[in-house]
């Protein structure tokens, strides 16, 4: 069984690129589960949230969870609301190691662009304030607290290290 390295943090933290670059190296298939839901229901999850609201688009990010969880040999970026759905990440969690990219958020905030992100239009400061709100949560369900102060590919390194040493047999 080839267990599944699951990615946790803020939006914009660098889930969908670290996944990437650990997927190629590992050989590992990636799975990002806002791009499973904006494939499965046809629109952005801008769109999904302006027309049927933000608790509908919890409600399939539930259900890609659960069928993910249920798969192996994935690189899992979820997004940065999923671990709030205790159910929703104990899914993945089943299915392998979680790593909670931590970058700092005022960093991200400023290379972000929040055009097509809904929780992130009220500015700076609510995004550093949802972040403060959400690191207890990442913190509890981390395996593993990954720095990304240096860039994506110094994350993956470690994440690849870290899962080849712990995750393999």
């Amino acid at each position: 069984m080839t267990k599944n390295i699951v990615l946790i943090g803020m939006m914009g933290c660098g889930k969908t690129t670290v996944g990437g670059l650990l997927s190629r190296r590992l050989g590992l298939e990636l799975a990002d589960t806002d791009a499973l839901i904006e494939e499965r229901a046809g629109c952005a999850i801008r769109d999904i949230f302006r027309d049927y609201g933000e608790g509908r688009f919890r409600d399939w990010e539930w259900l890609v969870s659960r069928e993910l969880g249920r798969r192996e040999g994935l690189v899992v970026a979820c997004g940065g609301g999923l671990p709030l759905q205790d159910e929703a990440i104990a899914a993945l969690k089943e299915s392998g190691p979680v790593f909670w990219l931590d970058r700092d958020p005022g960093g991200t905030y400023g290379s972000l662009d929040v055009s097509g992100r809904p929780l992130a239009q009220a500015g700076r400061e609510d995004f550093v304030r949802r972040y403060q709100d959400r690191a207890p949560v990442y913190r509890r369900w981390a395996d593993y607290i990954i720095p990304c102060a240096g860039g994506p590919q110094a994350a993956a390194d470690l994440i690849s290290t870290i899962y080849s040493e712990v995750c393999q047999p």
